[in-house]
């Protein structure tokens, strides 16, 4: 007989290590953001004085949740003690401060066709657009029941995933795109340039890979928010005279 996993089930031992672990992330690495570029240019932004009230007043405005940047960990880890349970811990970071409640979300229910758990990584959005000032750690936590029919787990970020073929066990990503917390004041080399790695020069194929770059003599099309998009803002001769995600 199948095994389908429910979200539900072991929810209260879920929910206390979920909340050990948010508050070692945010000790980590969510603080609140002091570079905050003040509220983000969306109508659907908590808390933003311009937006038009809902029509419930006690109704609290909600704000998404998207995929961290890039997962870099991912663990699955077996208690010793009856009943035992499949934990799988993941780590990763987000482009910026700000971002908040990391979970771990089943991609779909069931019993997957090649027996891996197909799990998302996924936080609350800033509500503010962000400063470029360095990648940020986050964490998360998801205990499986036992009897599941798993033999392995996999993390989805929005750039990469981390694939765990057998549990116990684990899988690890190095990271080495450019964070862009030291771009202000450097030239932006495009993608399109043949340019070699160079103190003072910032490559298009260095940075994460949703780029946007706005020059002195571009518009500015639409308001959607993404804060997993890095915006540069050019001068006349490339430099760069702001970093931010959005």
């Amino acid at each position: 007989m199948s095994v389908i996993f429910r979200r539900t089930a072991m929810f209260g031992f879920g929910a206390a290590l979920q909340a050990i672990w948010v508050g070692l992330a945010r000790a980590q690495g969510n603080p609140p953001a002091a570079g905050a570029r003040g509220p983000a240019p969306s109508a659907d932004a908590a808390g933003a004085s311009q937006v038009v009230a809902p029509a419930v007043a006690s109704e609290a405005a909600t704000v998404p949740e998207l995929p961290v940047l890039y997962v870099t960990g991912v663990e699955v880890l077996r208690t010793a003690n009856e009943p035992r349970l499949d934990i799988v811990r993941a780590t990763g970071v987000t482009s910026s401060a700000g971002w908040s409640e990391p979970q771990l979300v089943p991609t779909y229910a069931g019993k997957p066709s090649d027996d891996i758990l197909d799990l998302q990584f996924i936080a609350t959005i800033p509500e503010q657009s962000e400063d470029a000032e360095g990648f940020s750690p986050i964490g998360a936590i998801f205990p499986i029941e036992q009897g599941h029919p798993f033999k392995g787990v996999r993390v989805r970020a929005s750039e990469n995933a981390i694939e765990v073929k057998q549990t116990p066990g684990s899988g690890q990503a190095t990271i080495e795109v450019d964070d862009c917390k030291d771009c202000v004041g450097k030239k932006f080399a495009a993608a399109t340039q043949t340019q070699l790695k160079q103190p003072g020069i910032i490559r298009e194929q260095d940075l994460p890979k949703l780029v946007r770059v706005i020059r002195p003599s571009d518009g500015m099309r639409g308001r959607e928010q993404n804060p997993n998009r890095l915006t540069l803002v050019l001068s006349d001769d490339n430099t760069i005279v702001e970093a931010f995600w959005e």
